[in-house]
């Protein structure tokens, strides 16, 4: 069982009890903020779609969607709640019934229309996209993906709770055991009060089942499109890119580490498709990022996330367009940066830490 020791003021470790939650809402909230932060099998990358969907005569708390284009339902609740044991598994067992066969279409402009609109975007895969900071995300093959999901019931099923009772342990083994097309996971999210913080741990329960090898060939696809941490492997890609883009790459790369080094973002490096590398500025909370900066084999360029920015930076939007002399807009390369257009996009990367800005060190 996963916990967090500390010292007292004799110097004595003991693991910390637990926080409650102030109610479900607040777990639920989360989820539906940070989907990244929970442990699922396979490590996919989630959009999430909808809060409260209708799904036929009940509503799913969070209803999402891997780049892959596999459905996810996720249901969230409290292990002080009598529905934490049998009742939510059959409620994300119904979802999933409803969900099996539907239309592509309909699933889109009825079941998730009103959803879609809340977050702006007109469709699905724009919602996909416009997380899809590695460039990873194929239209054609998502869309391919989605379809299948919903023709075969083939979901993701995810059970989110503070704690987790035993017997649910069990009944979601045996689901496990007896299915193949449905991805069941089983998390807790257990918080605690460290001073004046609260820390958050996710952990995935395994009911015993093993999991299955990845073939050569998934090996090697997976090994090739990995994501590194660090700017080392973009740093070496940079050197290879064009000519004309080395100075503006290597300031962008500092920018990037000095994010890194005074902890307001997470630095990794995507090596993708067409020979496109990626370096991603991620906060360290939903793994979400502000800007990317790609180096291609012709080309290399910042993108900014105007959806992020509204999110978690809308105060910095200001600064960031008048140093880009108009608005932030999705899929816009820049090719050129500024040392003023950096500050800007730091004070943002404060902001969306929730600090007051300041010159990095």
């Amino acid at each position: 069982m996963t916990a967090i020791w500390g010292s007292d003021a004799t110097g004595s470790w003991r693991p910390l009890a637990a926080s409650r939650y102030p109610a479900e809402q607040a777990l639920h909230d989360l989820v539906a903020e940070g989907p990244q932060m929970l442990p699922l099998s396979g490590a996919p990358r989630l959009t999430v779609l909808g809060t409260e969907v209708q799904l036929g005569t009940g509503r799913a708390d969070v209803v999402a969607v891997e780049s892959s284009g596999r459905l996810v339902v996720v249901e969230v609740k409290l292990a002080g709640n009598p529905e934490a044991r049998r009742a939510v598994v059959a409620q994300v067992l119904s979802y999933a019934a409803y969900l099996q066969g539907l239309d592509p279409a309909y699933l889109e402009s009825t079941t998730l229309g009103a959803h879609l609109a809340q977050r702006r975007v007109k469709s699905i895969v724009e919602a996909v996209r416009n997380d899809d900071q590695e460039g990873s995300v194929d239209s054609t093959s998502f869309a391919d993906g989605l379809a299948r999901s919903l023709a075969d019931g083939a979901f993701r099923l995810v059970i989110v709770l503070d704690s987790v009772p035993a017997e649910l342990v069990q009944l979601m083994g045996y689901l496990e055991a007896v299915t193949d097309k449905v991805v069941i996971d089983l998390v807790t999210v257990t918080a605690y009060d460290v001073g004046q913080s609260r820390v958050l741990v996710p952990q995935r329960i395994d009911p015993g089942r093993r999991v299955a090898e990845l073939s050569e060939a998934e090996a090697a696809a997976r090994q090739a499109n990995a994501v590194q941490p660090g700017s080392a492997e973009f740093r070496t890609a940079a050197a290879r890119g064009p000519t004309e883009y080395q100075q503006m790459l290597e300031q962008l790369i500092d920018w990037a580490e000095a994010l890194d080094a005074n902890h307001l973002i997470s630095l990794a490096t995507y090596s993708g498709k067409n020979e496109i590398t990626t370096l991603l500025p991620r906060l360290t909370r939903g793994g979400a990022g502000l800007a990317t900066i790609y180096c291609a084999p012709k080309a290399a360029y910042l993108q900014l996330w105007p959806s992020v920015f509204k999110r978690l930076a809308p105060n910095a939007i200001p600064l960031v367009e008048k140093e880009l002399g108009g608005p932030i807009r999705q899929g816009q390369r820049i090719n050129a940066v500024s040392d003023s257009l950096l500050e800007a996009l730091t004070s943002a990367y404060c902001e969306a830490n929730g600090r007051p800005t300041r010159t990095l060190s």
